[in-house]
């Protein structure tokens, strides 16, 4: 009888890790990210080109999506606004749970292209990376504001906190 519990017991947890297992890998295939669970490459929107737009629309929008080019995976990320610019950041780099679930980062290292995808409408930008003494006040205030996120100069130095600035790319022919 212990057996046969013991059994069907194993039998049910094999089930769930395979169904999580299978979920995660068809979140590759899924067009764009679902919350916190990564997801591949765009296939809807509407691809904007011409002058670039007045950001002051995102100023008090939580969160946006973008996807890295290579490898083609998108995400939820949270997004600040300052002067026009589009600023993001990857805190927790240098904890355990940040080596874990923080790779788009190092991604975006070896190819800085990226795609924003903002109510159905896509961008194409690139990630610059910024170190501590291109940090300015107004977009720590925003990170503060909008996310109660501290960012400081001495977390971007210990490489913590990793600020992109999400720039328009030049070549509009590139993907």
């Amino acid at each position: 009888m212990v057996s046969t519990l013991l059994k069907w017991f194993l039998l049910i947890i094999v089930v769930i890790v395979l169904a999580i297992i299978a979920f995660f890998v068809s979140m590759r295939f899924h067009d764009g990210p679902m919350e916190i669970i990564a997801g591949g490459a765009f296939t809807s929107g509407e691809m904007v080109s011409g002058p670039e737009p007045d950001w002051s629309f995102l100023r008090d929008q939580a969160t946006v999506e973008f996807q890295l080019m290579d490898p083609p995976r998108s995400r939820v990320i949270w997004l600040a606004v300052d002067d026009n610019r589009l600023f993001v950041i990857s805190s927790y780099m240098n904890t355990g749970f940040g080596k874990l679930w923080k790779h788009w980062p190092h991604h975006a290292e070896l190819d800085n292209r990226a795609l924003l995808r903002v109510d159905g409408k896509i961008y194409k930008r690139k990630l610059i990376r910024l170190t501590a003494d291109q940090l300015s006040t107004s977009v720590m205030d925003e990170f503060l504001r909008k996310y109660n996120q501290v960012i400081d100069a001495e977390s971007i130095e210990s490489g913590n906190t990793w600020l992109y600035e999400l720039a328009p790319r030049k070549s509009q022919g590139t993907p």
